[in-house]
């Protein structure tokens, strides 16, 4: 049997995740993630790709998302905290995100005038509209906020080990969950299950690639797609700089997609909201064959 090991949200695009036992998941994702986007000046989307101190950022959102908390990670303290009342009635502005033209509402000059510090580039903050209607493509599409593609990103942890193993084979450390930032961590109860079309499905590696209708608690998933890799995973998290080449160099060496890329974990779009807490139960409830 396979179980939810962590729950992450992401409330700003690129920023550190918060850990919960308990999240709502809603048709956009676990509620809050990626709801926030630090941009430049003109609008354009910042990602860890470009800008790795993103990672020392540290949001914490209200449950009603109507406070939002920007702290950071570095223990020295020079940046503060600053506490905004989230606004969702400012005049709208134009973001690019990935190139495509979208909405933001502008949180105001205390939140850019802190994030500009800490990015040591002018940036501002924006918050999703309410009327937002981005719908991610996929083999399931569904609506997104502000993320990459689909709503919701997860991984096994049987997924990380094997890569780890791989990367000790070529006398690389091992990473943590946190490079390659899911919301949703699954686990097998029995760490000796060998058969993926079983309850242990969780046990084999990359058995998540293969997951085509996922339940968890009255939650349901729909796969979307695989979740294709880039530079954000050179970035060790509690630094907020780039170490090394891996893990996308081993990756590559036995997850390379079709297009070109390499994949990691599997997205999924949101067919039915519900509540999940860790501990919970994941059902696959359909089956089908891995993309590559």
């Amino acid at each position: 049997m396979a179980d939810v090991m962590d729950l992450i949200c992401y409330p700003i695009k690129g920023c550190a995740g918060t850990s919960m036992s308990d999240a709502l998941l809603t048709p956009a994702g676990l509620a809050h993630d990626r709801s926030f986007m630090v941009i430049s000046e003109d609008g354009v989307y910042r990602t860890q790709r470009r800008h790795p101190r993103l990672a020392l950022i540290r949001p914490a959102v209200s449950a009603d998302g109507t406070r939002l908390t920007l702290d950071s990670v570095d223990d020295t303290g020079r940046y503060g905290t600053v506490r905004l009342d989230v606004t969702t009635s400012a005049p709208r502005r134009d973001v690019d995100l990935f190139g495509a033209a979208f909405q933001g509402i502008d949180q105001g000059d205390d939140a850019a005038a802190w994030l500009s510090e800490v990015l040591g580039s002018p940036s501002r903050l924006v918050r999703v509209p309410p009327e937002h209607d981005r719908v991610a493509d996929g083999l399931t599409p569904g609506p997104s906020g502000y993320a990459d593609s689909s709503a919701t990103h997860l991984l096994s942890r049987a997924s990380l080990t094997l890569l780890n193993r791989r990367m000790a084979e070529r006398g690389a450390p091992p990473l943590s969950m946190n490079r390659f930032r899911p919301n949703i961590v699954v686990d097998s109860r029995d760490s000796h299950g060998h058969d993926s079309d079983g309850g242990d499905w969780a046990a084999v590696p990359h058995a998540e690639d293969r997951a085509r209708r996922i339940t968890i608690g009255g939650a349901e998933l729909g796969y979307a797609k695989l979740a294709v890799r880039c530079a954000v995973t050179l970035v060790e998290q509690e630094v907020g700089a780039r170490r090394g080449r891996e893990p996308l160099r081993t990756l590559a060496g036995y997850r390379r997609a079709a297009s070109g890329g390499v994949v990691f974990g599997a997205k999924f779009s949101v067919i039915r909201p519900g509540k999940l807490s860790v501990g919970d139960e994941v059902v696959v409830q359909e089956w089908g064959d891995a993309e590559r």
